[in-house]
């Protein structure tokens, strides 16, 4: 078989928030404890907005990134200006001034990423009561260029499900086998990740309530284990694993195989449904699309999909929209 292209990065923001999980209780002081009022200076909500990104667990990498785009505004609109003085004016001529005017190249992804930043900080002062409205509110993210990825229609997602029923019961005279049945099952009903499906060991597998069966995310990493959740599983799912478990026998992994043989898996499967690049990806969005669909909480959707805080941003948009596209195309 001809080596098959490989896949978009799974929804993940660059500047991912290592936290899925909502943060433990902190002993961290908040920031209206600490005396922050809208006639405090921009300079001293940054050092307060530094505890809270501590505190909410954000990567050191996003950090860093919000650290600098806000030493930019504080550069920008000097030190001393106070919080409540500034305006959705003054933040989108910094904008501009970024874009335009500062003399260093600001790309379309930087500056949307320095509109996060913007969004996050002062959406935290709202929060927490500093300020009354939100002056990054009126903001809008630039268009970044990717496309919106393409998901499943309830038609196609039927077909796959036919054709892997068929491998299933070993239609067309083939050997009986399960497993693309349960792969493909797996990813409609969890939107896991390629790398987090192919970590999944046996003991994952929570079955000690039968009404209540359960896929646990583990992270062998102890700088990812925050990430760890919990997931639901379909009530007749377990069933499905019990014939896959006396078919193939594996000891410890789910998928003692390689990623590229079950993208394989997905590929063959895919095209004998009539669907061309069928992936972990796409799989993944039609998961989420379909649960926001059906109404799922979207802060349970974020975690349901691993996804951090900052990366929903964008996420949370994309998904919208798509649903609004699959529920007139399906008819929901």
């Amino acid at each position: 078989m001809d080596e098959k292209t490989e896949q978009l990065p799974l929804f993940d923001a660059d500047m991912e928030l290592e936290s899925s999980q909502p943060p433990a209780p902190s002993s961290v002081t908040p920031a209206t404890a600490a005396g922050l009022k809208a006639t405090s200076p921009l300079s001293t909500a940054l050092c307060a907005f530094e505890t809270y990104m501590e505190a909410r667990r954000f990567s050191a990498h996003t950090r860093q990134a919000f650290r600098l785009d806000m030493q930019l505004l504080t550069e920008y609109l000097n030190p001393g200006v106070s919080l409540g003085e500034i305006g959705p004016a003054h933040l989108n001529a910094f904008l501009i001034w970024m874009r335009e005017q500062r003399g260093v190249p600001c790309n379309d992804k930087t500056l949307d990423r320095r509109i996060t930043t913007l969004k996050v900080f002062f959406g935290w002062l709202v929060e927490e009561k500093v300020l009354e409205r939100d002056p990054a509110a009126p903001l809008i993210h630039r268009e970044v260029s990717t496309p919106l990825p393409e998901v499943l229609s309830e038609q196609q997602i039927d077909a796959l499900i036919a054709v892997t029923q068929g491998l299933r019961a070993g239609q067309g005279g083939v050997r009986p086998d399960v497993r693309p049945h349960l792969l493909v099952t797996l990813l409609l009903a969890t939107g896991i990740k390629k790398n987090e499906c192919m970590g999944i060991v046996l003991n994952h597998l929570e079955r000690t309530d039968p009404a209540q069966p359960a896929l646990w995310i583990r992270y062998a990493q102890r700088s990812r284990r925050h990430k760890e959740r919990r997931i639901p599983l379909p009530v007749w799912w377990p069933a499905i694993l019990d014939e896959y478990l006396e078919q193939y026998h594996p000891v410890e992994k789910l998928f003692p195989w390689t990623a590229r043989n079950l993208e394989y898996v997905l590929t063959e499967v895919g095209e004998h449904a009539g669907i061309s690049h069928l992936s972990f990806e796409r799989l993944r969005w039609t998961c989420a699309v379909r649960d926001w669909v059906e109404g799922m909480d979207p802060e349970d959707l974020r975690r349901k999909l691993g996804l951090s805080e900052v990366s929903w941003y964008e996420v949370e948009g994309r998904l919208s929209v798509l649903a609004q596209r699959y529920a007139q195309e399906n008819r929901l």
